[in-house]
């Protein structure tokens, strides 16, 4: 039996075509809903949900949609919302751009089904984790390039007279997003990466993120790696302009990862003002709350899903109590109803199996060493 709380199934599940790609195909949407979307209540009053698009982690390579279950109860639970978390599709298959294009299809679907879909389309946030995180900021660019693409071409037609210009697009409002561990910078190099990493020991095993980079980045050297829907970290500042106000951001101190987020950090603050909570667990590898022993879900990983949750409840309601969200429901509010207060944290993680976990590989570097 696994450790409570339970990771749950999709409450459902549907299936959209790819629109953007070159290689046209299927993309599966998984939705996670409170116990309230369904209720007479919300039919009747018509209430709609903020809806947090969330996007796995794995290279690009490898996961699902599903991994990430526990993370969208949480943010059912704790941030009253929709998760529609999406099954892009992978790399060898499907190399870069396609997982981004389908993150912006995902999301031109759900705008243009909002009102059946009970969702708000001017609250809209993404979260992801590892390459999931890096499309949690890499999509919102690309989809504002889509808007920007659009318009040029109706602008275009309607200059000339042409009758077949693109019709005019339902845009939605990206508010916020919580990302975790991203890889936002592919302009480093792994080996440059590698050495940023405090102990060296946790790095991300040399087999998998050269399987990953070698199968997304196809063809070798017809990616352009300063791309911002690659490197968002790395983005013109017009496009980093466009970006939610609102990010919350972890990290892993034991990360390869670890230090193009921190100047990302440094530059959405300094440069551009936005709104971050950034927290940086200490103590922790890559993909920490992935690898715990399933029979033990730890506390610590739940209360960083609750408190990453509250930040996404006050954006969407207007604060994290009870009561602000009752009021919002209430009035029919709609939008963003708050910001994040920016703040940086380190946060002390280890649990005692984390600790066991760490102490057996701290044991077989230390013997290494001798």
């Amino acid at each position: 039996m696994l450790a409570p709380p339970a990771a749950p199934s999709p409450s459902f599940s549907i299936s959209i075509s790819s629109k953007l790609a070159s290689k046209p195909g299927k993309i599966p949407l998984h939705f996670y809903v409170p116990e309230s979307y369904n209720s007479d209540e919300t039919t009747q009053t018509k209430r709609v949900f903020p809806v947090v698009i969330n996007f796995h982690g794995g290279g690009f390579t490898i996961g699902r949609a599903t991994d990430d279950a526990r993370w969208a109860r949480a943010v059912v639970h704790y941030a009253d919302a929709i998760v529609v978390s999406v099954d892009y599709r992978l790399a060898p298959e499907h190399p870069f751009p396609i997982a981004i294009e389908d993150g912006v299809d995902a999301t031109l679907y759900l705008i243009e089904h909002a009102e059946e879909l009970k969702i708000d389309p001017h609250r809209i946030a993404y979260s992801g984790f590892s390459a999931g995180g890096n499309m949690s900021f890499s999509v919102p660019i690309r989809l504002a390039e889509e808007y920007r693409i659009r318009k040029t071409k109706r602008d275009a037609g309607s200059s000339t007279g042409s009758s077949t210009s693109p019709a005019v697009t339902q845009e939605g409002t990206v508010i916020a997003i919580s990302s975790w561990y991203p890889s936002i910078d592919y302009t480093n190099t792994r080996d440059e990466r590698r050495k940023t990493n405090v102990r060296s020991d946790k790095d991300l095993p040399k087999f998998f993120t050269n399987l990953f980079d070698s199968s997304y980045l196809y063809p070798v050297n017809g990616v352009d790696l300063k791309s911002p829907w690659l490197s968002p970290g790395i983005a013109p500042s017009e496009m980093i302009k466009d970006l939610p106000e609102n990010i919350i951001l972890y990290t892993c101190e034991w990360d390869e990862l670890c230090a193009e987020a921190d100047r990302f950090h440094h530059r959405l603050v300094n440069d551009f003002g936005k709104k971050v909570v950034y927290k940086k667990v200490m103590g922790v590898t890559h993909a920490f709350d992935k690898t715990p022993n399933p029979l033990h879900w730890d506390p610590k990983i739940e209360t960083m899903y609750r408190d990453a949750c509250r930040e996404l409840r006050t954006v969407f309601y207007g604060s994290s109590s009870d009561s602000a969200l009752e009021e919002a429901v209430a009035e029919g509010k709609e939008g963003q109803q708050a910001t994040v207060t920016t703040r940086m944290e380190d946060i002390k993680f280890p649990s005692s199996l984390h600790n066991v976990f760490n102490a057996v590989l701290d044991s077989a570097y230390l013997h290494r060493k001798v």
